[in-house]
């Protein structure tokens, strides 16, 4: 299911929902442990894992960028600063497992930020998908394919925006 995006302040948020029936420990350790982290975002890891602390992002030059890390709350929440904006993953009890719910907060609309859109969207659906034992064959199609929706939906941003 595509995120939600919608104005707010001076920005937006997108909101992403993924019902898994999981345990929030489970997924939590495909937040917070490196080893996990990597299976889904090669160039992510935790650095310093508490309020204040910072996840570390290795840039293409071989160089890390430390994010701070905004909020930790053990198996409930990790935000942090991606890159000026912000990201937020939160864990919700259900009845059979728990509710990842994730929100990115940003500025602008620009084409980077569409291919970011696409990319967190399939990260989530890796989340799932190697929870589940079911791993995505191509994330490369996948994420062409969730680009051109959310690339539809930036633009129709972008005509309410300028009305």
């Amino acid at each position: 299911m595509i995120a939600t995006i919608k104005p707010i302040g001076e920005g937006y948020i997108a909101r992403y929902e993924r019902p898994m029936q999981h345990p929030i420990e489970n997924v939590w350790a495909m937040l917070t442990n490196n080893e996990e982290l990597e299976k889904w975002f090669q160039e992510l890891s935790v650095g310093d894992p508490r309020n204040g602390g910072f996840m570390k992002f290795n840039m293409p030059d071989g160089k890390f960028e430390e994010l701070e890390i905004f909020e930790y709350t053990q198996h409930a929440v990790l935000e942090f600063d991606w890159f000026g904006d912000g990201v937020r993953f939160g864990l919700h009890q259900e009845q059979n497992g728990c509710l990842l719910l994730f929100t990115e907060r940003f500025k602008t609309l620009t084409e980077q930020r569409v291919k970011d859109l696409a990319g967190w969207h399939v990260c989530l659906d890796v989340i799932k998908s190697l929870l589940d034992g079911k791993p995505i064959h191509s994330r490369e199609a996948e994420w062409k394919r969730w680009y051109s929706e959310y690339e539809r939906v930036v633009n129709e941003l972008r005509i309410v925006d300028k009305a």
